[in-house]
Formats: structure tokens, sequence, C-alpha cells
């Protein structure tokens, strides 16, 4: 083989390795911080640590690569900073974490797929998406009403529960939830409630950028205003508890640092090169593996069990997700064709708050 065609092989190989790697450190994210959580760990302060570290990550990035791009932080500007931290760092992620708290890595894993339905969803009822009697554009109506419907699923059906392989049918424990209850219909209220925000974040950061077109300026923002905000609700929620704050070398510095610099920093710079050749939808097409990556994970890790009800529901949820990033993809098509600016970014933005655990 020439070194011509192995320079080939690797560049058509890169992008898949990278996304598999993204999906891998996101599943880690699930574990670590869904085990932390049921040690007692307060969901208020890991997200405070968690946008500290990625304030200090990308800080100097931002500084540099900003530099000569950055516009003028005007008051109308700094409001909208403001409201998207609010949106994403404070009420999406509390809702999240919490969600987590009251469910299964797995369970969270699975329903956060109806997050580009989600925002399609939203986008269409601000007038931001367009619905036409074209097959694609249908495709994303359908697989919206597809994604909702299997998280109805999920929530609703339990089932009988399966014997994985590798438990050899060893009778797992539930994993522990708040004074060891589990409640998945609140904690999926909770998780959906919380892809809302996020869909709402997606909309305004699309908005935001057109007068502030400096992504990791913008990023580096959202992360900081989120530190100070959060640490607001984690005093207040976490008053007369000191001890939520200590931290020692265990699970909630792991958390802390890996979602910072893994889950922010990194993912953030990989994701943006793999989005650079191959496209949003690309990366957002193998957000399955994170599930099943978590399934497993789980399983081995946090005795998790799984039921029927569970994965008929994420089968149907990466049914409609496939049916509304393959309309969404036709879309980019057409409006490539068509010379037109698209309004929402597909399916899954560059901002790495938007990767979700």
């Amino acid at each position: 083989m020439s070194m011509e065609s192995v320079a080939q092989l690797y560049n058509w190989v890169k992008p898949f390795f990278v996304v598999i790697v993204l999906q891998i450190g996101s599943a880690g994210m699930t574990i670590i911080c869904k085990f932390t959580l049921d040690q007692g760990m307060s969901q208020h302060v890991l997200i405070v640590y968690r946008y500290a570290v990625a304030t200090a990550v990308i800080a100097p990035f931002a500084h540099v690569f900003d530099r000569k791009i950055r516009p003028k932080l005007t008051f109308s500007l700094f409001a909208k900073i403001v409201l998207l931290s609010l949106l994403e760092p404070v009420i999406d992620q509390n809702l999240y974490y919490t969600g987590m708290t009251y469910t299964t890595a797995t369970f969270t894993a699975a329903l956060c797929n109806v997050l580009p339905a989600m925002a399609f969803l939203m986008a269409w009822i601000c007038r931001l998406e367009k619905v036409s009697r074209r097959l694609h554009s249908q495709a994303k109506v359908l697989g919206t009403i597809v994604a909702l419907g299997g998280a109805m699923v999920m929530t609703l059906v339990k089932g009988a529960m399966l014997n994985l392989p590798w438990t050899n049918g060893n009778g797992q424990q539930e994993s522990r939830g708040p004074a060891n209850q589990q409640d998945p219909i609140k904690g999926a209220l909770m998780i959906l409630a919380g892809c809302v925000c996020w869909s709402a974040f997606i909309i305004l950061q699309a908005i935001t950028l057109k007068s502030y077109p400096a992504e990791l300026s913008l990023t580096l923002w959202i992360c900081l205003m989120g530190t100070v905000q959060n640490s607001i609700l984690a005093l207040v929620m976490e008053w007369g508890n000191p001890k939520a704050w200590a931290i020692h070398l265990d699970a909630m510095l792991l958390a802390a640092v890996y979602g910072g610099v893994i889950s922010t920093g990194i993912t953030y710079y990989l994701q943006g090169v793999i989005m650079k050749d191959r496209g949003p939808v690309f990366v957002t097409a193998f957000r399955p593996l994170t599930m099943i990556l978590v399934a497993i994970m789980a399983s081995f890790m946090l005795n998790e069990n799984m039921y029927l009800g569970m994965v008929i529901g994420a089968v149907i949820i990466v049914v409609g997700l496939y049916l509304v990033l393959w309309g969404k993809s036709k879309d980019d098509q057409y409006l490539t064709k068509s010379n037109s600016d698209e309004v929402l970014p597909s399916a899954h933005t560059l901002s790495p708050m938007n990767e979700r655990a």
C-alpha cells in the first residue's frame, strides 16, 4: 500500500475514530456523575465546580484565538449571555442532574436522545424552522412525534427485567437515588424540562452568535456567568451544609475535573475539528452510541437493572432521532443549493455545554 493510500485511509478513518472517542468520553462522564450523586454528592455543587474548571480551561484559548475577532461587549449582548447561562448551565444542568438522581444512568442517557427533536419542536414554535410538504420536512415532524412517544414509553412502561449475559442472572440492585428512592416519572419530567431549556438555549445561542461571532469567547462568558449563578443557587440549596463543598482526592474531584477538562475543553476542540469537515449531523448521528456504552458500563459498575420497556422506548427514540437528523441533513443540502443561511444549528451546536453529562 502506497503512502498516498495510507494517508487517504487515515483521513477517512480519523473522523469516525474521533467521534467514537467523544461518545466514550460522554459515557464516562455520565457514569462518574451518577456514581458521585449516588454517594451523596450535591448536584448543585458539582455543577459549580465543573463550570469553574471549564472556565479556567477555556479562558487561555479564548484569549489567544479570539483576540482579533472578538466584538465589543454591549449591554444587550451581556443580557443575552446572562440569559444563556441561566438557561443551560443553571436550569438545564440542575434539572438534568437532579433528574438523574431519581433514575438510572442508562435511563438518563437514553432519554437525552430526544434533544434534537425538542430543539426542532421549539424552533418550529418560534418560527425559526419551516415545515413544508417535502418528504424530508415531514420526516422532521414525524421524527419529533416518534421520539416523544418513545420517551413516554420509557417513562410509563417498565416490563420484564432483562438478564444481560455478563451478569449471569445475578440479582442486581437498583442504583440509589435520594433517600434510596427511585422515581422514573419525576426524573423523566425533570430531564425533559431540561431538554426544553437546552432547546431554548441553542436557539438564543444561534441568534447571539450573529452579533457576537466569537464562539470561544462566548463559551467562556457562558461558563463564567454559569459558575457565578450556580454558586448563588448552590449556596442557597446547601445553606448550613459546608461539608457539601469539601473536595478531597475522590470521585467528586474526578467528576469536576473530568467534566471541565474532558467533557468541555477537549470535547469542544475535537467537536469543532470534526464538524468543520463532516458537519454537525455527522457528530449527532453517533449519540445513540453513548446510550449503549452507558448501559453496558452502568450494568457493570453501578449494578443497574435494565427493563424491556426501557429498551423498547430507547429504540423508538433512536428511530425518531434519525428521522429528524435525516430531514435536517436534507434541509442543509437544500439550503446550500439555494445559497441560504441556516437560522438554527443542525441538531447539535459547537458549544461544549450541549454535550450532555
